[in-house]
């Protein structure tokens, strides 16, 4: 695989992976892996955007502070979504 397979697969696993920790935080009843995964991709591109606002770094790969402000992101799309 070339760097931008990797880059697409990486992203979707941290997307899954976020929107699952999220959905465990605070749940959305009963979505498919999909949704999830669009809700994870989605919480990681506002998390990205905020999370230099507020200091706490930018998405960088796939390592633990950049799953954690994708996860931070998804719980604010939830939350807003929920309003």
């Amino acid at each position: 695989m070339d760097n931008i397979s990797w880059i697409i697969a990486l992203g979707l696993i941290s997307g899954l992976i976020a929107g699952f920790i999220a959905k465990f935080f605070m749940p959305l009843g009963h979505i498919g892996i999909i949704k999830t995964t669009l809700l994870g991709l989605a919480g990681t591109v506002i998390g990205g955007c905020i999370s230099p606002i507020f200091g706490w770094g930018s998405v960088t790969g796939f390592n633990f502070p950049s799953i954690l402000i994708s996860v931070i992101g998804t719980i604010i799309l939830i939350y807003l979504y929920r309003i």
